[in-house]
């Protein structure tokens, strides 16, 4: 212990004697080097971490210290002339660079689309379909967009039929009817309301209105929507409904000779109808859950009403936030807009900017 007392007496002696031959200036700059230590270990936890201000400090007061003391600092020399070094370059570096522009968003969308509706289309011929567009971009380009968008090389993008397509063809198909309530506010009575829905473009047609919905009634109410339909009858191949006794056999008969076959959801199933009872739902809480109904009269005025509402102004997520029949036009934004014309039963597309 003694041995240790005295080598340390004599080391601070001698660290003495060379501070007396140091200048002032040198003195005050190590000293700002051990203060701003002492700070930096003061808020570490539990290791020191230097942000970019401190390394800025070290490399600037550093090189002023003798070379001795360089090398008792919390970094070693070699750190100190990197941070000088990366200042240095960080200086001399310029931010306007030439190189090649980025894509527009709107030919990126472009090429997603293009690359979408056609599968067996590769990276050359979407980029002379754009070419005839009016937009040079290079094969290499179109082949990094689709990448980043997750779609696949054509031989790879030419795949049978997803499960999501071919229920979306079902669908577009599709006829969708059922029965909702609405008790009378004075009365009580219950009025069973009636209508179909058209799943391809969501558009409703409210049958009618009563309070005794037999077989009879309902098998008119269908006869009067074949009637209405006309020529627009032919695209539907379909009609989805439940078991409920008002579904006689004359109103299967009354669909089947106009080609509607009739699809009976299972017992106890009501979301194997989930396109009627999506818009059961979406009365409910848009009227009938809102206002007091007096009487079948009222009943049939709100819902024309409604009706007008829904197919002519309230837009659906189905038909890209649309409405199913615009009683307004739609207004345009976009500036260039791009037309797909089918060839041969879609089999091959040709695109136009549209007028």
């Amino acid at each position: 212990m003694s041995l240790r007392l005295l080598y340390l007496v004599l080391l601070r002696v001698l660290n003495l004697l060379l501070l007396l031959g140091r200048s002032s200036a040198s003195k005050d700059v190590e000293l700002l080097v051990l203060r701003h230590e002492v700070a930096v270990l003061r808020r570490a936890n539990p290791t020191p971490r230097l942000d970019w201000a401190d390394r800025a400090v070290f490399a600037a007061l550093v090189r002023r210290l003798p070379t001795v003391l360089r090398g008792h600092r919390l970094v070693t020399p070699g750190t100190i002339l990197r941070w000088h070094r990366r200042l240095v370059a960080k200086k001399w570096t310029y931010p306007h660079r030439v190189g090649r522009p980025p894509l527009d968003d709107g030919v990126t969308v472009l090429i997603e689309r293009l690359a979408r509706e056609n599968h067996r289309w590769g990276y050359q011929r979407i980029q002379g379909e754009l070419l005839k567009l009016g937009h040079r971009v290079g094969a290499s380009t179109i082949r990094r967009v689709l990448q980043r968008r997750r779609i696949p090389p054509a031989p790879v993008r030419d795949t049978d039929t997803t499960w999501r397509q071919f229920l979306r063809a079902q669908a577009s198909t599709m006829l969708a009817c059922d029965f909702f309530h609405v008790d009378c506010a004075v009365t009580l009575q219950r009025i069973y309301v009636f209508f179909v829905l058209e799943v391809p473009g969501r558009s409703v047609h409210l049958l009618g209105a009563t309070t005794n919905p037999d077989g009879r009634w309902a098998t008119q109410q269908v006869r009067n929507l074949v009637m209405d339909l006309g020529d627009h009858l032919t695209q539907f191949r379909f009609l989805v409904r439940d078991r409920a006794g008002q579904f006689t056999a004359s109103f299967d008969a009354v669909l089947a000779d106009v080609g509607i076959q009739v699809v009976k959801i299972p017992p106890r199933c009501p979301r194997a109808n989930c396109f009627a009872e999506r818009f059961v739902r979406t009365v409910r809480a848009e009227l009938t859950d809102r206002m007091l109904i007096f009487s079948e009269r009222h009943l049939r005025v709100v819902l024309a009403d409604y009706v007008r509402h829904y197919n002519g102004r309230r837009p659906h997520r189905a038909c890209e936030l649309r409405p199913p029949h615009p009683a307004h036009p739609v207004a345009d934004l976009s500036y260039e807009r791009i037309k797909r014309r089918p060839v041969l039963d879609a089999l091959i597309n040709e695109y136009e900017q549209a007028a």
